[in-house]
């Protein structure tokens, strides 16, 4: 879970030093993210979601999860006005 808020994190602070930004949690740590974007001041902050466990995935499926999380950030940067 720590990197899933580290990830949101720096996401955060990219954005608000004006860099385009997107994080990638499993669903396993939805949470974990939710609750760093409201200790960040930036409350509903969002991301991207994919299936877990990431590690026992067959490569064929992370290819999967990988261009449906590629397509989803792209839709949050160009939702956001990038």
């Amino acid at each position: 879970g720590s990197c899933s808020s580290c990830s949101l994190h720096d996401s955060v602070t990219a954005e608000r030093n004006g860099v385009p930004a997107v994080s990638i949690m499993t669903q396993r740590f939805v949470s974990a993210a939710e609750l760093m974007s409201e200790v960040l001041g930036a409350p509903g902050f969002p991301f991207v979601t994919i299936g877990h466990p990431i590690s026992s995935a067959a490569t064929d499926e992370l290819g999967r999860r990988a261009r449906t999380a590629a397509d989803s950030c792209a839709s949050l940067l160009l939702q956001a006005g990038v």
